[in-house]
């Protein structure tokens, strides 16, 4: 049987891979020690000249069917790692066949939750991770789709500005719909609930959680995180018509959680004295691709929102609110962010560590401040926060440089 790989944008390098092999059997320089989680098919993760990628050896089937789903997911914006291709037809030098191979592209500076913890975390993190999970699930559910094994397993994330985004990483058990009922969606929260138990039970047997951490009332707390959540996405609300500054204060608040409102649909009574709105909202990211367009600056959305409330206390600072916008984005860009990150060390130079190491001087400032009584200055506090505290090691293992 012949090789044959299906990809969207294969890269050449692929074919250079030894595919004859069985991946457990996988040697070489082209292999990267970064952290897995847990899986039941093996992974590996390889480097072809600039690019990370993770391959899992799995059935046809499956790998096609995987691969499809997280092209579909990808192509709506839905946090998910990107699909590269799938490589079948594989056979050892004695003839026998080898399990087909889906290949995606490695999420940078991201980690699983077992990696996390095998460092060593503060007692809040997992709510934190608690939290993005919530709202990657929720995400989800909104473009239709139904997950079938939501875990922190199957799940990577990202430092934000303090906290977490969470990315699919397994959608092996996925299925995309148009809409999903209410009961597809009780089924995938009660999927959750009960792995993410069985998820810090473990870690808490394996000594890297604290056993004083009640692990119950965090899980069974993922349906009332999860259900005000989808309420403020979704909810109709009514009000009178001489309270329609309501209308822009719930934008406001959806904006505030990362969510654009595409449209809205407005339904009055018969004698136009009362109103109905429910919000069409679009994928998440409202802030994000604001800075994006003021600064070009591609970072996460937590990270975004803290680059736009210093962007403003700049303005206001400067009594620039009346200028163009496009224009006062620039003048910080060049004058503080780059500034600022240009005294960061090397590994933190990526947009995302950059944005999280200037969201960290800013929190740093604060500190300071409260201590002196007074406002310190961005650049005294960058030069004792690199002298004193930055970590020098990116959130990504140092193993894949």
């Amino acid at each position: 049987m012949a090789l044959r790989i299906v990809a969207t944008t294969p890269d050449p390098a692929l074919v250079t891979l030894p595919w004859h092999l069985p991946l457990e059997e996988w040697d070489g320089d082209f292999l990267v020690p970064l952290p897995r989680g847990l899986s039941r098919h093996i992974v590996r993760f390889v480097r072809l000249e600039d690019h990370i990628y993770a391959v899992k050896e799995t059935r046809e089937p499956i790998a096609l069917g995987e691969y499809r789903l997280l092209r579909d997911l990808r192509r709506i914006k839905a946090p998910a790692v990107e699909p590269v291709g799938v490589v079948t037809g594989r056979q050892s030098p004695d003839g026998q066949d080898i399990e087909p191979i889906l290949v995606t592209r490695h999420l940078d500076y991201s980690m699983p939750y077992r990696e996390m913890f095998s460092r060593g975390v503060r007692a809040d993190t997992m709510p934190r991770l608690v939290d993005a999970l919530v709202v990657l699930l929720t995400k989800l559910h909104l473009a239709g789709f139904f997950w079938g094994d939501c875990s922190l397993s199957n799940t990577l994330f990202r430092r934000s500005a303090g906290d977490f985004a969470a990315y699919l990483v397994d959608a092996e058990t996925g299925d995309l719909h148009h809409q999903l009922s209410d009961g597809q969606r009780s089924y995938d929260l009660e999927i959750a609930t009960g792995n993410l138990f069985a998820e810090m039970l473990d870690l808490q047997a394996g000594g890297f959680m604290d056993e004083d951490l009640d692990a119950l009332p965090i899980a069974e707390g993922v349906g009332d995180r999860y259900t005000a959540l989808w309420t403020e996405l979704t909810a109709e609300e009514d009000f009178t018509t001489d309270e329609m500054w309501r209308i822009e204060q719930r934008i406001e608040r959806l904006n505030d959680l990362g969510f654009d409102v595409d449209e809205l649909d407005i339904v009055t009574d018969w004698d136009g004295s009362t109103v109905r709105i429910q919000p069409k909202v679009v994928d998440a990211g409202h802030h994000s691709r604001r800075l994006q367009g003021l600064t070009g600056l591609d970072v996460e959305e937590n990270q975004a929102r803290r680059l736009l409330n210093d962007l403003n206390a700049y303005m206001a600072a400067n009594d620039l609110q009346g200028e163009d916008r496009a224009l006062v984005a620039h003048r910080w860009l060049t004058q503080i962010f780059e500034p600022i990150v240009a005294m960061v060390p090397p590994p933190r130079k990526s947009p995302l560590e950059a944005a999280e190491a200037f969201h960290e001087i800013l929190e740093h400032r604060w500190y300071l401040s409260e201590r002196a009584g007074r406002e310190v200055e961005i650049f005294d506090t960058a030069r004792d926060y690199v002298r004193r505290q930055l970590r020098t090691e990116p959130l990504e293992t140092s193993l894949a440089r």
